[in-house]
């Protein structure tokens, strides 16, 4: 199973400014490296909250202090982009780094881009399936010609620069909406969950359909499958609970007044740190015990937890403690079940 952290470069203090915010991202990242975790994820975002909204400039600049990290985006809102322009980025982020790019793909939960970049929600899932086309297109093979309706056709186009050694990874990442969850399984796509609230077992169905799908798509059915939720590893409880979940609270209440929800109440925040619950909140040990727990549920090959809410000291102990202690303490455990 590998193990990999995510972030959007949220700005949780108004002293820091993007360009430092960014900074600490890159070293967040090389801890990461350092500490032989697999993945580094970084999503693109439109908000003064959020410093990332080019991811792959972002990750280019980690691939020249890290070594053998794999770095993706968390997402790239497809939607909103240009397949072309972003299958570039990532094919150039894929040499610069010797083959360790990836691309992850989302219609997006935050819709600050469609009106940026010109676009009208009421497409929302049509220019995505569109785009999505045209972006594994370019992915298996040159020269491509395609038409659509939301972008120029294409007439015998060969992009540069060419892939090197392999196809470049794509992965698409859903919320839990089913006919996400179909699309990447019945296209045999790597698919990440996210799991952000409520309870771990209540996504099962989720994974359930997408095997189905793979199935149905008559796909590899060992297409790597990553769940993404948020955590913090701590060593003091006590300073955790004063530090952390008062921070993860704002990040939601913040969420929520745009969005309508609820504020999320001293029982809510219980229900999430408990064992099916979807913060991983806890000392090395009891992460360990709840990544576990989900493998059990999910049989995933990849866990990423995303880091925000707290500042960048607080934030690389978390990362420490993660890649030092959590990722061990499982890969021990699921290679004592494994067959001999």
């Amino acid at each position: 199973m590998e193990f990999g952290l995510t972030t959007f470069a949220e700005i949780t203090d108004s002293t820091v400014s993007p360009g430092e915010r960014l900074r600490q991202v890159a070293e967040e990242a090389k801890l990461a490296d350092e500490l032989g975790l697999d993945v580094y994820a970084i999503g693109e975002h439109h908000r003064p909250d959020m410093a990332a909204s080019t991811p792959e400039i972002v990750l280019a600049t980690i691939a020249g202090c890290t070594k053998t990290i794999k770095l993706s985006s968390a997402v790239i809102v497809l939607s909103s982009a240009d397949p072309v322009r972003t299958f570039q980025n990532f094919v150039t982020l894929d040499l610069l780094s010797n083959g360790r790019a990836e691309l992850m793909v989302g219609r997006g939960s935050f819709t600050e881009s469609f009106p940026l970049f010109g676009y009208s929600l009421s497409d929302y899932d049509e220019l995505f399936a569109e785009k999505l086309e045209l972006l594994l297109a370019l992915r298996d093979g040159q020269p491509v010609t395609w038409q659509g309706r939301f972008r120029p056709s294409l007439e015998n186009a060969t992009i540069y620069p060419l892939q090197e050694g392999r196809p470049l990874p794509i992965w698409i990442a859903v919320g839990g909406t089913p006919n996400s969850v179909i699309r990447a399984g019945t296209l045999g796509l790597p698919m990440a969950l996210a799991i952000i609230g409520g309870r771990l077992s209540a996504f099962t169905p989720h994974v359930e359909l997408y095997r189905k799908a793979l199935e149905y798509g008559e796909h590899d059915p060992n297409t790597p499958l990553a769940v993404h939720s948020h955590g913090f590893v701590f060593s003091d409880e006590r300073a955790a609970r004063a530090e952390f979940l008062p921070a993860y609270r704002r990040t939601f209440a913040k969420i929520g007044r745009e969005r309508g929800w609820p504020s999320m109440s001293d029982g809510a925040v219980e229900e999430l740190i408990a064992p099916d619950g979807a913060l991983f909140f806890g000392r090395p040990e009891t992460v360990a015990d709840k990544i576990i727990r989900l493998h059990e549920l999910m049989r995933i090959d990849r866990f990423e937890m995303h880091v925000a809410h707290v500042d960048h000291a607080l934030t690389m102990r978390s990362i420490e403690l993660f890649g030092s202690e959590v990722a061990p303490l499982v890969r021990q455990e699921l290679a004592a079940r494994s067959p001999a």
